[in-house]
């Protein structure tokens, strides 16, 4: 077995609908990483997700004692945030309230939900700390960002939080500084796209990528008109969870295209397809939009615009992006999700005392 050191041995879990990934980080350095795949054998039988939590404990268990591994010689066990309450931005030490929440998906059902629940349940057989890192429901909106034209209609900040933060906090590093330190622009580019104004270390305005604000993505609608849309809700040829489908996980490239898949839209054009390339064109132009529009809320004062996610590996569609926004300010591509060594950071900083861990207490997050 290994024995104590002075680094910080931290567990992430990241659960996904059909898999939990799982690594293991000495401060920031890598030192374990697997995905555990459920089978739907496994998984047949149980009502809910949360239901889960002692199937997939068990794997994750296991996985760590395969590599010599003890709970008791971790330093904490961190885990993808859920469906909660709005929060502010940082890392939540996970309480009774937090898990409840999780428990009975007070925001909805989804397997990220299991991550808090996984965390403090093998931490707390190694009594060490539990942790939560930005979840999707952090909300730091500004009071004017949340209005609408129709008040039963609020805006709504969910988002790309996690990575969207801990892209930020480099970029800052880079330059010196702390993210409390500049106003950046980042612009997650995924299955969903998600553009926030991050002004002093916080996200004061962002689009809903997830209910349909903003460019349309690999596989949603993005923002439509209003009428023409209510007309084909009322238009009697399609039924609401079709309708859903048109706004998420079948438009955008889906519908134009019939696949989600840049690396596949980038070797169509290569190939010369004409309408691949309009399309591919049309979805940069439309977050580049998303862009200026940031850059007004924070006053024309930006610091950089951060392209991170998926998307962010094509430097064709990127290079689009940057021949409109590059007026504002420096354009750096920082690719792919880096969801779990941004977990890992987010334990790091609580257990190195940079941060302290905030205490989740709903109604309290503004």
């Amino acid at each position: 077995m290994r024995g104590k050191t002075e680094t910080h041995t931290i567990l992430v879990i990241n659960p996904g609908s059909t898999s939990t990934k799982i690594a293991l980080y000495e401060d920031e350095r890598e030192v374990l990483e697997k995905t555990l795949h459920h089978s739907a054998a496994d998984l047949d039988g149980y009502d809910r997700i949360t239901d889960q939590y002692d199937l997939r404990k068990k794997a994750v268990l296991e996985t760590l004692s395969e590599g010599g591994y003890r709970i008791q010689e971790l330093s904490a066990v961190v885990g993808r945030g859920g469906l909660i309450h709005p929060v502010q931005g940082g890392t939540y030490a996970v309480n009774e309230q937090m898990l409840e929440d999780l428990r009975v998906g007070v925001l909805g059902e989804h397997a990220s939900n299991l991550g808090g629940i996984l965390a403090w349940t093998i931490a707390a057989e190694g009594g060490i700390p539990a942790f939560i890192v930005d979840p999707v429901v952090v909300d730091e909106l500004e009071d004017p960002a949340r209005y609408t034209g129709i008040p039963s209609i609020p805006r709504r900040s969910i988002f790309h939080a996690l990575n969207q933060k801990a892209v930020a906090r480099r970029a800052a590093a880079r330059r010196g500084g702390t993210y409390e330190d500049y106003n950046f622009i980042v612009v997650h580019l995924g299955g969903g796209i998600t553009v926030g104004a991050h002004r002093r270390g916080r996200v004061i305005d962002v689009n809903d990528g997830l209910n349909g604000e903003g460019p349309f993505t690999p596989e949603r609608s993005g923002a439509v008109p209003a009428l023409p849309l209510a007309k084909l809700c009322f238009s009697g040829r399609y039924r609401q969870e079709e309708i859903g489908k048109m706004i998420k996980g079948g438009g955008g490239l889906v519908a134009h295209l019939g696949t989600n898949d840049g690396r596949e839209v980038a070797r169509r054009i290569e190939a010369g397809d004409e309408r691949a390339r309009v399309v591919f064109h049309a979805m940069a132009y439309q977050v580049s939009k998303e862009v200026g529009a940031m850059a007004a809320v924070l006053g024309g004062q930006v610091d950089g615009v951060l392209l991170t996610g998926g998307l962010a590996w094509n430097e064709q569609f990127c290079r689009w992006v940057e021949e409109r926004v590059s007026f504002i300010a420096p354009v750096e591509r920082h690719p792919g999700e880096g969801e779990m060594v941004a977990l890992a950071e987010g334990a790091l900083r609580v257990l190195t005392g940079i941060d302290e861990p905030r205490e989740y207490r709903p109604g309290e997050s503004r």
